[in-house]
C-alpha cells in the first residue's frame, strides 16, 4: 500500500491532485484558527481551559468544525450548515413535486438542487452564525467562566462577526466543491474528515496525561481499532440482488441478454440517523440551560435526558437511531421508481415479475437489511460511549460514533478513488 502511494507521487497529474487536496486541507485548518473580529482570543482560551463545553449540540458541531466553534473562529460553523441543507433538500424531495421532477432531469437538474443547496447553506449560516454569537453573550457557551468572550457586544460589532462567521461557511463551501472538481475524493467529506482527524492527537494526548493514563490510553486505542474493523467490515458488505435483462432486436443488431446486480448495503443511511439523534437529545439540554437551574424540570433533563451515561438518554438514543435509519433509507432508496427503471429498460430479477412484483420484494428486502444495519449503527453509537464512560474519560472522548463512521467512510471512498486512477497506470493497484 505505501508503495502505492509513492507510485500516486510519481505520477505528475495525480501528485497535483493530491498536493492541491492537501494544500485546501491546510487552508481550511489555518482558518480554524484565525478569531473572528470582536472576539478576545486570549479569554477564549481561557474559557476553554478552565469550562470546556457541557453541551451536547454545540460539541457535537465543534467537532465536525475542528474545535473552531468553541475558539469563535472565522470557520467557527464548519461543515454543518452545508450537511443540513444538503439533508434538507434531499427530504423536500419528498415533499415538494418540483425537487423531484429535477432529481430525475440528470445533470441540468442535479446543478439547479446544488445552487438550492447553495443558498440554503448561507441563510442557515445567518441563523447559526446568529445563535452561536447570543449563546456566547449569554454566556451559555462557557457555562461559569468569569471573563467575556466578546467584551464589546455592540450591534455593529455583533453584524460584523455574523457576516464573517457567514462568509467563512461559504469559503469552506467553495473549498470543498474545489477538492471535488480537481482535487482527489468528495471535498466536503474530506474537509470533515479533516476536522475529525485534527482533534485526535489532543484528546489521546490528555488521556495519556490522566490517572492511569498509560493503561488508559492503551484501553481506548484498542476499542477504537475494533470498532473500525467492525465498521470497515460491515460497510464493506452488501446484498447483490440480481437482475437480468432480456434480449432485443434493433435493427440487424442485439442488444440485452446481460446480467447485472442492484448492490444493496446493509448501512444505507450512513451516519445520518446518529446526527439527527443526536441533535434531537441535545434540544431539551439546551431548553434546560435558559431555566431555572433550582427548577425540578431543569434538574430532571439534566440527570436523565442531558447526562450520556443515564439508561433513559441511551434508550432515546437507541431508538431515535433505528427510527431514523428506516426513516431516511425510506426516502433515499425508492423501490417503485428502481422497479419502473428495470422494467423500463427490460431488466427483471430472476423468479420475481416486472413491476409492482418487484418493487414488492425490494421493499421486502429493505426492511430486512435495514433491521441489522439499524441495530449496527446503534452497536457503533454505543460502544465507545458506554466504553469511555466507564473508563472516566468522557470529557476527552476523541472518536465516538459517528466520527469512527465518517473517518472510515471517508477514507475507503478516498482510497478507491486513488487506486481507480492509479489502475489506469499501474494495473497492480494497492493490493497485489
Amino acid at each position: 500500500m505505501l508503495g502505492a502511494f509513492v507510485r500516486a507521487f510519481r505520477t505528475p497529474d495525480l501528485r497535483r491532485k493530491l498536493l492541491f487536496t492537501i494544500g485546501i486541507m491546510v487552508v481550511f485548518r489555518i482558518g480554524s484558527f484565525l478569531p473572528t473580529p470582536g472576539v478576545s482570543y486570549p479569554n477564549v482560551q481561557q474559557c476553554i481551559d478552565e469550562m470546556g463545553s457541557g453541551n451536547d449540540l454545540l460539541g457535537l458541531v465543534n467537532l465536525f468544525s475542528g474545535g473552531a466553534l468553541l475558539q469563535l473562529s472565522v470557520f467557527a460553523l464548519g461543515i454543518m450548515p452545508y450537511i443540513t441543507a444538503s439533508i434538507i433538500v434531499q427530504l423536500l424531495r419528498v415533499v415538494i413535486p418540483k425537487f423531484e421532477e429535477l432529481h430525475k432531469e440528470g445533470q441540468a437538474g442535479t446543478a439547479k438542487l446544488t445552487q438550492y443547496t447553495r443558498y440554503l447553506t448561507i441563510a442557515l449560516a445567518v441563523l447559526q452564525s446568529t445563535t452561536v454569537i447570543t449563546i456566547a453573550r449569554s454566556g451559555q457557551l462557557f457555562a461559569g467562566c468569569t471573563v467575556d468572550v466578546i467584551p464589546d457586544s455592540s450591534w455593529v460589532t455583533l453584524v460584523i462577526m455574523v457576516i464573517t462567521m457567514t462568509a467563512g461557511t461559504g469559503l469552506i463551501m467553495w473549498l470543498g466543491e474545489l477538492i471535488t472538481e480537481r482535487g482527489v475524493g468528495n471535498g466536503m467529506s474530506l474537509l470533515i474528515f479533516t476536522s475529525i482527524a485534527a482533534s485526535f492527537p489532543t484528546a489521546m494526548w490528555s488521556i495519556a496525561g490522566g490517572n492511569n493514563g498509560v493503561t488508559k490510553f492503551v484501553v481506548v486505542l484498542a476499542i477504537i481499532v475494533l470498532v473500525i474493523a467492525l465498521v470497515v467490515f460491515v460497510e464493506q458488505s452488501q446484498r447483490r440482488i440480481p437482475v437480468q435483462y432480456a434480449k432485443r432486436m434493433v435493427g440487424r443488431r442485439m442488444y440485452g441478454g446481460s446480467s447485472t446486480y442492484i448492490p444493496i448495503k446493509i448501512n444505507m443511511a450512513g451516519v445520518i440517523p446518529i446526527i439527527f439523534a443526536s441533535s434531537l437529545l441535545a434540544i431539551p439540554g439546551i431548553i434546560a440551560q435558559f431555566g431555572d437551574q433550582t427548577a425540578g424540570w431543569v434538574r430532571w433533563i439534566s440527570l436523565n435526558l442531558a447526562a450520556q451515561d443515564a439508561p433513559l438518554h441511551l434508550a432515546l438514543y437507541v431508538l431515535l437511531i433505528i427510527f431514523f435509519c428506516y426513516f431516511y433509507t425510506a426516502i433515499t432508496f425508492n423501490p417503485d421508481e428502481v422497479a419502473d427503471n428495470m422494467k423500463k429498460y427490460g431488466g427483471f430479477i430472476p423468479g420475481i415479475r416486472a413491476g409492482r412484483p418487484t418493487a414488492d420484494y425490494l421493499s421486502y428486502v429493505i426492511s430486512r437489511i435495514t433491521a441489522p444495519g439499524s441495530l449496527y449503527l446503534a452497536i457503533v453509537a454505543l460502544i465507545p460511549t458506554i466504553a469511555f464512560v466507564i473508563l472516566d474519560v468522557g470529557s476527552n472522548i476523541p472518536f465516538g460514533g459517528s466520527s469512527i463512521l465518517i473517518v472510515v467512510g471517508v477514507g475507503l471512498e478516498t482510497v478507491k478513488q486513488i487506486e481507480s486512477q492509479l489502475q489506469q497506470r499501474h494495473y497492480e493497484g494497492f493490493l497485489r
